[in-house]
């Protein structure tokens, strides 16, 4: 080769090696296992709450199965849409996930506006369950659900709080109400403002996580007429549930569950599911959680997809019944 035509080639050599490494390097990148950075886990609420304690087991419970980060990041605001719209639009990459609560079914049964789709967020899996526990005051004369009941119907109707129109106790009033309960919504914004009006007396009763109301009831100042899940918790196994008082269809409970935007790998979306499945039987956060009231959950992608389809039509039946709406 001539000394004339060993420069040229030498460019056209490099510039076919730089064309090369280019195209290549996305395709090592996407070739990067997952997950090989950090993944955030989006509470739609404040930290310190029912929600964000579970989703923090969640997270270490997961972390600890992965070898990478779980992060949490707190995006509260109206009722969790803010939270969920944020994962909903995030990138379908398998890195940000929202951990949903009843809201994120109700939300759109309630609000005539939507900034998403329903099918936007996928279901990973359910982390765990707390039930929502009736309480009242320690002075109202009544000592389980069955009681208020009747109670309320003799005395022409009687205060309930709620932390809002869709709450999970705005639920449990509109299914005792069902059941024969002459009950009078006194909306709060938040169920701690809620739990204290009941113990101020404002109010005769109201229905909150088991997380927030056991301190006050083993304190005296609550008295617990009954529990809205299908099991008994360890934590309090005096408390009966509203099933073994006959009256099975009071039911719900504050759960927190794992969604993914629309269009994340399916296999991501079950891989997260088992190592949540399998780190939620780590002993360490299992009691953690059962101290305070919370029955670890896990389960499979199909049995999250079933439950959410289910709550989503119960419900709704009964928003629609209830003519609920966001305030």
């Amino acid at each position: 080769m001539t000394d004339s035509l060993q420069g040229p080639v030498r460019v056209l050599a490099l510039a076919a090696a730089t064309a090369a490494t280019t195209l290549l390097a996305p395709l090592a990148h996407a070739a990067d296992p997952w997950p090989n950075h950090v993944i955030k886990f989006v509470v739609p609420f404040t930290a310190g709450g029912a929600n964000d304690l579970v989703a923090r087991a969640g997270a270490e419970a997961v972390s600890k199965r992965i070898g990478q980060p779980v992060v949490i990041e707190n995006r509260p605001g109206a009722g969790g849409v803010v939270g969920a719209d944020y994962v909903a639009k995030s990138k379908p990459d398998g890195y940000t996930f929202l951990v949903g609560a009843v809201g994120t079914v109700t939300n759109g049964l309630i609000r005539p506006k939507m900034p998403y789709q329903p099918d936007d967020l996928v279901p990973v899996g359910l982390i765990a369950v707390s039930p929502s526990v009736i309480v009242a005051s320690p002075s109202l004369p009544v000592n389980n659900v069955s009681e208020l009941v009747a109670y309320s119907k003799k005395q022409g109707g009687v205060p309930f709080a709620t932390a809002g129109s869709g709450s999970t106790p705005h639920f449990v009033e509109e299914m005792l109400k069902e059941k024969g309960a002459d009950l009078t919504v006194v909306p709060y914004k938040s169920g701690s403002e809620s739990i204290t009006a009941v113990i101020g007396g404002q109010v005769a009763a109201t229905s909150e996580a088991s997380i927030v109301v056991l301190p006050q009831i083993k304190a005296g100042k609550l008295k617990a007429l009954g529990a809205t899940w299908d099991k008994h918790m360890p934590a309090a196994p005096n408390i009966p549930t509203t099933a073994e008082q006959g009256l099975p269809e009071v039911r719900i409970g504050h759960w927190a569950g794992i969604f993914a935007p629309k269009g994340t790998d399916p296999a991501i979306v079950k891989r997260v599911n088992a190592e949540l499945t399998a780190g939620m039987q780590n002993t360490e956060i299992r009691e953690r959680l059962i101290q305070n009231g919370i029955e670890p959950a896990g389960g499979s992608v199909e049995s999250f997809v079933a439950f959410i389809k289910s709550e989503r039509d119960r419900l709704g039946r009964i928003a629609k019944n209830a003519h609920m709406s966001a305030e």
